[in-house]
Protein backbone atom coordinates (compact mmCIF):
# COMPACT_ATOMS: atom_id res chain seq x y z
CA UNK A 1 0.00 0.00 0.00
CA UNK A 2 1.13 3.21 -0.85
CA UNK A 3 0.66 6.43 1.50
CA UNK A 4 0.38 9.70 -0.47
CA UNK A 5 0.26 13.48 1.37
CA UNK A 6 -3.33 15.07 1.03
CA UNK A 7 -2.28 18.43 -1.62
CA UNK A 8 -2.56 20.65 1.17
CA UNK A 9 -0.25 19.02 3.78
CA UNK A 10 2.28 19.67 0.39
CA UNK A 11 1.67 22.97 -0.33
CA UNK A 12 2.63 23.64 3.46
CA UNK A 13 5.77 21.81 2.97
CA UNK A 14 6.60 23.61 -0.07
CA UNK A 15 5.91 26.71 1.64
CA UNK A 16 8.12 26.21 4.39
CA UNK A 17 11.36 24.38 2.05
CA UNK A 18 11.07 27.29 0.57
CA UNK A 19 10.64 30.00 2.74
CA UNK A 20 13.79 28.42 4.70
CA UNK A 21 15.58 27.57 1.84
CA UNK A 22 15.54 31.21 0.55
CA UNK A 23 16.16 32.75 4.31
CA UNK A 24 19.78 34.43 4.24
CA UNK A 25 19.35 35.40 8.12
CA UNK A 26 18.68 31.98 9.02
CA UNK A 27 20.76 29.83 7.19
CA UNK A 28 23.93 30.16 9.70
CA UNK A 29 21.60 29.65 12.73
CA UNK A 30 22.02 25.44 14.02
CA UNK A 31 17.82 25.33 14.59
CA UNK A 32 17.64 26.40 11.00
CA UNK A 33 19.63 24.41 9.31
CA UNK A 34 17.81 21.36 11.70
CA UNK A 35 14.19 22.86 10.23
CA UNK A 36 15.16 22.76 6.59
CA UNK A 37 17.01 19.60 7.39
CA UNK A 38 13.52 18.12 8.85
CA UNK A 39 11.34 19.82 5.98
CA UNK A 40 13.95 18.02 3.55
CA UNK A 41 13.28 14.87 5.27
CA UNK A 42 9.44 15.25 5.12
CA UNK A 43 9.19 16.45 1.75
CA UNK A 44 11.58 13.32 0.40
CA UNK A 45 9.33 10.59 2.80
CA UNK A 46 6.08 12.52 1.34
CA UNK A 47 6.76 12.11 -2.52
CA UNK A 48 9.09 9.39 -2.78
CA UNK A 49 12.24 10.58 -4.52
CA UNK A 50 15.31 10.68 -3.15
CA UNK A 51 16.74 13.89 -4.24
CA UNK A 52 14.66 17.02 -2.90
CA UNK A 53 14.75 18.61 -6.27
CA UNK A 54 12.52 15.81 -7.79
CA UNK A 55 10.86 15.79 -4.38
CA UNK A 56 9.51 19.40 -4.86
CA UNK A 57 8.62 18.81 -8.54
CA UNK A 58 6.33 16.02 -7.42
CA UNK A 59 5.03 17.75 -4.88
CA UNK A 60 4.13 21.19 -6.88
CA UNK A 61 2.54 18.67 -9.18
CA UNK A 62 0.65 17.11 -6.55
CA UNK A 63 -0.48 20.26 -4.82
CA UNK A 64 -3.43 22.78 -5.31
CA UNK A 65 -3.82 24.36 -9.05
CA UNK A 66 -1.32 21.97 -10.50
CA UNK A 67 -2.83 21.75 -13.45
CA UNK A 68 -4.45 17.94 -13.71
CA UNK A 69 -3.02 17.35 -17.63
CA UNK A 70 0.66 18.36 -16.45
CA UNK A 71 2.69 14.85 -16.57
CA UNK A 72 5.53 16.46 -16.92
CA UNK A 73 7.36 15.28 -14.07
CA UNK A 74 6.47 11.97 -14.95
CA UNK A 75 7.46 11.97 -18.33
CA UNK A 76 11.26 10.46 -18.98
CA UNK A 77 12.24 13.36 -21.78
Amino acid sequence: MTLIAHSAVLRDLIDEYEALAAGPDKANSAQARQCLDDVTYTLRVSTGPRDIDAALATAKHQSPGARSLDNSVLSSN
